[in-house]
C-alpha cells in the first residue's frame, strides 16, 4: 500500500513541476515568419530578442490558462493530502485521505487534459488552415506528459485505497 502511495506522490510531484513549467514558459508553439523563428506561450509571444504580452483577451488562451491553474491547484492539494495520508495513516471513518488524494489527482488530470485539448483544437483549426510553418514546442509537450503523470498518480492512490479497504471490508463481515 505504501509503495503505491509513494509512487503516486512521486508521479504527482513530477507532474506538478511539469505543470508549473508548462504553464509558465513561452514555448507552446513555434512558427516561422519572414525567415525568423518566433514562439508563443499562454502569457506572451516572442520575436527574436523581444517578448510581448498577449494584449487581447483571446478566449482559448484564457480558458487554457484557467484550466492549467486549476489543475495545478488540484494537484498541489492532492499532494498535501497524499503526504498527510502517508505520514499519518489514521483516517477518519468518513474521510479517507488516500481516496481524496486519488480523486484530486484524477480531477487535475481531467483539467489539464481539457486545457490541452482546447489549446490543441483551436491551434490546429486556426494555424493549420492559415500557416504552414508552425509546430507545437516543448512546453506544450510537457503539458501532455503531465496529463499522463497525474493520471498515474491517481491510479496509484486508488490502488492504495483498494488495498487498504479490502482488509477492512473483509473484517466487517
Amino acid at each position: 500500500m505504501y509503495s503505491f502511495m509513494g509512487g503516486g506522490l512521486f508521479c504527482a510531484g513530477v507532474g506538478n513541476i511539469l505543470l508549473i513549467v508548462s504553464t509558465a514558459t513561452d514555448y507552446w508553439m513555434q512558427y516561422r515568419q519572414s525567415s525568423n523563428y518566433m514562439h508563443q506561450g499562454l502569457w506572451r509571444y516572442c520575436m527574436p530578442g523581444k517578448c510581448f504580452p498577449h494584449n487581447d483577451s483571446i478566449a482559448h488562451l484564457d480558458a487554457t490558462r484557467a484550466l492549467m491553474i486549476l489543475s495545478l491547484l488540484a494537484c498541489f492539494i492532492g499532494i498535501i493530502i497524499g503526504i498527510m495520508a502517508f505520514i499519518h495513516y489514521s483516517s477518519f471513518d468518513r474521510f479517507d485521505k488516500t481516496f481524496a488524494a486519488g480523486i484530486l489527482f484524477f480531477i487535475s488530470c481531467f483539467l489539464v487534459f481539457l486545457a490541452m485539448a482546447v489549446y490543441t483544437g483551436v491551434t490546429i483549426n486556426y494555424y493549420g488552415k492559415r500557416y504552414g510553418n508552425w509546430r507545437f514546442s516543448w512546453s506544450y509537450i510537457i503539458g501532455w506528459v503531465s496529463v499522463v503523470l497525474t493520471f498515474f498518480s491517481g491510479v496509484f492512490f486508488m490502488c492504495a485505497y483498494r488495498m487498504h479497504e479490502c482488509p477492512r471490508s473483509a473484517n466487517s463481515h
